[in-house]
């Protein structure tokens, strides 16, 4: 074993227990997430509520509701188009927001523009928007894939993962991997930006409106890919990624394509999977731990009033 790789796993492990060792120090105050609106957490592509127990949100909903934040985590089509999954999450969000009032909602991927969604027809039902690493001028993967010659077999092998995951966590719903791709390509995400245009950036790699009809909004994301050694994820990225050429992305989203209101920071070093805590909470050890960048986040949306 080489000395880099036993220093990573060393360091890991340390990562890992050091939650549980600090309980002593903590000094977060109690109500440091307490939000006025509660937290709507929205899953991206293969994305899913909660499969034998493991969240999509791995660790992400319990961290704030341990500080003071109302959490709820929806379910939507894991492959399907945008408008369609924000169909789906609508009547989620109605259900919440008639007992809460509104909601902050927090996209991750494809969760991003399915948020925006609900802002574009409801807006009266949302307080903020929040995306993570989500692709509102699209993402280069989907360009590759979409009318290439491997669409066909990519939507077979995907629609069947699809339908496992919808299974396996009992969502309900059929699986569209075609009208999924479609939604983020450059194009089906043009078209969307169009139907949507609140808080999308104007130049290229901008910031967009902060807010419109009474919806804060923000963004942020990772630049990293190859991130933990222990990260069995981080080979398929490592994969995905080279369709970005020299761009800076996360592995399936550029840094660009991922700003959105106000753009917290496109920077991380998190790759896709690491912006939701995935695999089981296997990150960088030289970058923040994401469980911390939502509970930032969430106490930034408290001290903003929502």
């Amino acid at each position: 074993m080489s000395k880099w790789l036993r220093i990573s796993i060393l360091a890991t492990l340390i990562a890992w227990s050091a939650p549980s060792m600090a309980w002593w120090w903590n000094s977060t105050p109690s109500d440091y997430t307490q939000t006025r609106y509660p937290i709507v957490l929205v899953h991206g592509m293969f994305g899913f509520d909660s499969i034998i127990g493991v969240n999509y949100w791995y660790g992400i909903p319990e961290e704030l509701r341990k500080y003071g934040a109302t959490v709820y985590v929806t379910q939507v089509p894991a492959l399907e188009s945008t408008i369609a999954r924000g169909e789906a999450l609508l009547p989620q969000v109605e259900a919440i927001a008639a007992i809460h009032g509104k909601v902050n909602l927090i996209g991750h991927s494809h969760g991003g523009p399915t948020a925006r969604y609900i802002a574009r027809v409801r807006p009266d039902l949302v307080a903020s928007i929040t995306s993570v690493g989500a692709p509102h001028r699209g993402s280069a993967v989907a360009d590759l894939i979409y009318g290439s010659p491997v669409e066909g077999l990519a939507a077979t092998v995907g629609n069947a993962l699809g339908g496992l995951i919808d299974l396996l966590s009992g969502g309900g719903y059929d699986q569209n991997l075609q009208a999924s791709l479609y939604s983020l390509t450059t194009e089906g995400s043009a078209a969307f930006n169009q139907f949507a245009p609140a808080g999308v950036p104007t130049t290229a790699c901008g910031e967009g409106a902060y807010s419109a009809q009474g919806v804060r909004f923000y963004s942020w994301s990772g630049t990293g890919v190859l991130t933990n050694v222990l990260d069995p994820s981080d080979a398929l990225l490592g994969v995905t990624s080279l369709a970005f050429g020299f761009t800076a992305n996360d592995g399936l989203v550029s840094r660009c394509s991922s700003r959105f209101g106000q753009v917290i920071r496109d920077n991380y070093f998190m790759n896709h999977l690491d912006e939701v805590n995935q695999m089981f909470g296997l990150y960088s050890l030289f970058e923040t731990a994401p469980k911390s960048v939502y509970r930032q986040h969430a106490n930034r949306l408290r001290n903003a009033g929502l």
